[in-house]
């Protein structure tokens, strides 16, 4: 899997420079994946965000793209991945692909990733987006909440929207020792870690966050841990 075009040539000297100094703050903050700090140099992250953003796209922070959902800021994208052991080969469910941006990280780490997305315009706009760019990945329209049961287990489940409980539907398709990411709680939200150990779950919480809601289809199924 790979970037066509992400790699093949070379972005404007300003937009490299700014990357280059995202790196830097991301190091700082704490992110020790080098493949991953290698991926936000790789990943042109102002084409995934609207042209009257281009110039804000390497500030980490969150931005609009329409449909009142967000692109996350750089920091929250590395520390999911980083916590969620992204790697070549890695099965990855990512629930909510945006803009596509974090998608394409995912690629450039070489992970095998289903993307689902519930918003119709974005969907469109990502899949386009990454193609024009040769990212491999399945997209799918759909209700990320449900996961795709088809393509499961999963090495590693990313949401990216913040959720009441851990959505049973997501942890039944975790592997045996996968990890999902999670933003979890509706006034205060904190992102945590789920890795699934046979049929008992370990939970770890990472940091404080601000996701927009994730909307859950009720269904029957097992009970897991209120975080």
């Amino acid at each position: 899997m790979g970037l066509r075009g992400l790699t093949a040539g070379k972005p404007a000297a300003d937009y490299r420079r700014d990357r280059r100094r995202l790196v830097r703050q991301l190091r700082s903050r704490g992110v020790q994946d080098v493949a991953l700090l290698d991926a936000f140099d790789r990943v042109p992250r102002h084409l995934f965000v609207s042209s009257v953003l281009r110039d804000r796209a390497y500030e980490d922070v969150p931005l609009p793209i329409g449909a009142g959902q967000t692109i996350s800021s750089p920091t929250i994208h590395a520390l999911s991945i980083e916590a969620a052991a992204v790697g070549p080969g890695r099965r990855v469910l990512e629930v909510g692909t945006g803009t596509g941006f974090q998608t394409a990280l995912l690629a450039t780490l070489g992970a095998d990733i289903h993307s689902i997305e519930r918003i119709a315009s974005l969907h469109e706009a990502a899949g386009a987006a990454l193609a024009r760019f040769g990212v491999e990945a399945r997209l799918m329209l759909g209700d990320g909440s449900l996961g795709w049961p088809e393509h499961a287990p999963f090495d590693a489940i990313i949401v990216g929207a913040a959720a009441a409980r851990p959505p049973a539907a997501l942890l039944e398709q975790l592997a045996d020792g996968g990890r999902m990411i999670v933003p979890l709680g509706t006034r205060r939200q904190h992102l945590y870690r789920y890795t699934r150990r046979g049929d008992d779950v370990d939970r770890v919480k990472i940091t404080r966050v601000r996701f927009v809601p994730l909307i859950v289809e009720r269904r029957r199924g097992r009970g897991w841990p209120r975080p």
